[in-house]
Parts: C-alpha cells; structure tokens; sequence
C-alpha cells in the first residue's frame, strides 16, 4: 500500500519564478522532523552517505534533463567534501513516482543516511517544473520539499538552487552552489598572454567572456548587488578602474585618479569603492562615493598600503601595508583612523579578504620559498595555513564563508589554474576553465 504525500509548496526565487507563490514552509510538523544532521566542525567531518537518483521526467523527453539535474546535485555536494553520494549502480530501489514514500528498507540496505527524489515536467506554456523531496532515511520522514518554475535554459541554475536546499537543511548552514566567480582568463603563450574578464558559475559551467583581451586586466571584484564587477584595466595610459553592469555589458569608468590605482573593491552596502592609489614611491588607501564621485584619504603614510577589503558590517577594513618593514595585514576603522597590525608570523602577509560571516580574515603568506593561502580570525589569533606551495594567491570566500577559492602558478611554460579548499584545510580541488586562469572572486548568492 502506498500513501500519497502532499503537494510541494512553491518556493519564490524572483529570477526565476517570475512571482510564484510564497516562500516555502516545511511540510511536516516539528515533532515529526528527522534526525539526519551533519555536525560542521573545523576538524575532521565523516562526509554524509547520501543517495541522489535522477529525477523522474514527467513527460517522456525530460530524462535528459532529470539525469542532468541529478548530476550537478551530486558533483555539486560530492565537491564540498561534506557528502559521499552513494553510486547510482548500488541503488535498490528504482523511483518512479516521488508523490509516494520511498521503500526506505531499501536505501538503509546500502547505507544510505539521506535520500533525494525529484521530478522535471515540461509544461504546456514550454516552461521546465521542478520539484523535489529530501528524506531521512534513517528516521523514514521527509526533511523538506519544493517546487521551482523556470525556463528551460536555466536549469542547471534550478539544480544549483536544489543543491543549496539540501546543503542547508542537512548542514544548518546556507549553500553556496547559486553563485558565480568572475576570473581573468589567460591564453596564449607567456611572453604574449591575453587576459580577458570571464564569468562562470561556481562549479566551471557556463563560462562568459565579458571584455575582449586588448587591453590588460586586474583584480576583478563583485558587487554586493551581483549584477556589477569592478576591475582595473591597463590600457594605454595610467590603470583605469572601471565598473562593467553584467547584465547589460554597460561599463563605466570610477574616475580619473592621478597616478596609478590598484585594487579596488565594493563595500558591503555597493555604494563605494575603496582603493590603493600611488602617488610617488608610496600609496594610500581612498574610498569614493559611486553617487556623488566625491573620493575620502583613508590613510596617509611613507609606506604602500594597498589591497584593502571591508567586514561584513561595513564599520572596519583590513589591508595590506609594509610600513613596518615588510607586508602584513593591518584593521582599522572604515572611515580611517589608527590601524591596528594583526600579523606576526615569518614571512610577509598580502591580499587580505574578510570572510562574508566576519569571523576570519583570509590572505597569501609568503615566506621560505612557499606561498600559502591562510586564515585568521580579525584579531590575528588562530592564524592557520590551508595549502602551502610554488605561487599561491589571492583568496576568495564563498558566500557562505566556508570555502575558499584561490589560484596557483605552478611556473615554467605552464599558466595559473584556480582552486578550492576547506577552510578546515581539507578537500583541495582543481576548478574547470576553458584555459588559464587567475585572480579569482565569488559572487554573492545570487538572488
């Protein structure tokens, strides 16, 4: 006997849904909630045995797309190194219809500690529903459920949305799937290197090329906003610092600073940039307003502070300074004032970002013939190198603070590639781009 669930309710994501319905409730009652939960620690984590079969198609030609679903759930909570989903060859249980209870005897059989079943249905107006459930296995109870109506282009976005729920719920901490990373893309050979701007998703997919290669290009940042990239571009002249509108290709230059002008990079509410402008053999650090084009002096000093990076909360900055001798990170007030220095180790410290939680402080250390990607908390405490070796730099944090993404030049005739790691250390893993690839950073969670 099989007993029918209820319905999935309607989860509203603007960009996709186009106004449906109200946010998701639960569908079971607290008391009745499972007990399937990854405890997220800094230590060790035995990853969670889940399984993800493909997603039922609700008319004959969506197996395609319910097995490609299906796929970057798996390659997407496979790569956080919190999940181990299980082989689909091991499955017992085939699931036809996911408006009924699973046989959950079945997946206990395989060790299966958390259970995803989901349906793709083409509708009559040519759009793509989604809907899936997540189940504890082990408690026989559904964990949570939803609904998504999209176009039919977008859904790897809807398999990235999905992830997000899953990681969420069985993690207590947001995902971080739906998101982007814009890069410099690098080709040809190294005498001759064309850089150009490029967007991609988080996991390597969907790869755009926003600027066309004539001209140089540096450090690009996103806005809070997600729809805005700042970046410096050598052209002719002086670096320029410019903002480019993702979704309309529209750029715009910040200003016309004398000298040159380096690192720039929003602050938490998108409504200023801060920036390291040289003046002579020095340079400080200013923050212009977007509105009004007025710039602030944050710091004036006989020494280069450059590489600046807002908290979270928008009340301080860490940056990079070597006005004690040699490069290392320093915090201080978002409207300027005394810094305070927060690194001590050996070496030189450079390219400091505040995590988007506020409780660390990521940057490059270099020292020894080594260039490590680290952490510390905004104090300086808890200092901690997560991979160490020839030419690693500039660290970007997930929207959700837990991984980091960085790129590496191994050196010789090869070129920068980009990757990901814990901020535990752990699960370090190359990112797929069509060709070299540098100076990575994460977008927000799209919205």
């Amino acid at each position: 006997m099989s007993s029918r669930l209820p319905a999935l309710p309607l989860s509203r994501r603007q960009a996709l849904l186009g106004g449906a319905g109200s946010a998701a409730a639960l569908l079971l009652p607290r008391a009745a909630r499972a007990q399937t939960r990854l405890q997220v620690t800094e230590g060790n984590v035995a990853p969670l045995q889940i399984a993800i079969p493909n997603f039922v198609a609700g008319t004959p030609s969506d197996n395609e797309v319910g097995a490609g679903v299906s796929q970057v759930i798996t390659n997407n909570l496979k790569r956080s190194g919190l999940f181990a989903p299980i082989d689909q060859a091991a499955f017992i249980e085939r699931i036809n219809n996911i408006d009924t209870p699973p046989q959950f005897q079945s997946w206990k059989t395989i060790n299966a500690q958390a259970l995803v079943t989901g349906r793709m249905t083409r509708q009559g107006d040519g759009r793509l529903k989604a809907e899936f459930r997540l189940w504890d296995v082990a408690a026989g109870q559904q964990l949570t459920g939803q609904q998504y109506f999209t176009s039919p282009e977008y859904w790897r976005r809807i398999a990235h949305i999905i992830s997000d729920q899953i990681y969420e719920r069985l993690t207590g901490e947001k995902g971080y799937f739906d998101s982007r990373v814009v890069f410099v893309d690098e080709t040809g050979n190294k005498e001759r290197r064309v850089k150009r701007l490029a967007l991609m998703d988080q996991d390597g997919a969907n790869v755009r090329y926003l600027t066309r290669g004539a001209d140089l290009v540096l450090t690009p940042r996103f806005s809070p906003s997600t729809q805005e990239i700042t970046y410096m571009e050598f052209g002719q002249g002086d670096p320029r610092v410019y903002l480019f509108n993702i979704e309309t290709g529209q750029r715009e230059i910040v200003g016309n600073f004398p000298g040159m002008s380096f690192s720039p990079r929003f602050s938490p509410d998108g409504q200023r940039v801060i920036m390291s402008l040289q003046q002579g053999g020095n340079s400080n650090l200013f923050v212009m307003d977007l509105r009004s084009k007025s710039t602030t002096r944050l710091t004036d000093t006989p020494a280069i502070d450059t590489s600046p990076s807002y908290a979270p909360d928008g009340s301080k900055i860490c940056f990079e300074s070597d006005r004690g001798g040699k490069p290392q990170i320093y915090v201080m007030a978002a409207g300027g004032g005394p810094a305070q220095r927060i690194s001590f180790g050996e070496g030189s410290y450079s390219t400091p970002v505040w995590s988007p939680r506020g409780d660390y402080i990521a940057f490059t250390k270099q020292g020894g013939g080594q260039f490590s990607i680290g952490i510390m908390k905004t104090d300086g405490s808890g200092e901690r190198l997560l991979t160490s070796g020839y030419h690693n730099e500039g660290p970007t944090f997930a929207p959700n603070g837990r991984v980091l993404m960085f790129f590496r030049d191994p050196g010789g005739n090869g070129g920068p590639s980009l990757f990901t790691v814990d901020i535990s250390g752990r699960n370090e893993q190359k990112v797929p781009t069509p060709g070299f690839a540098s100076d990575p950073a994460w977008s927000p969670l799209l919205s």
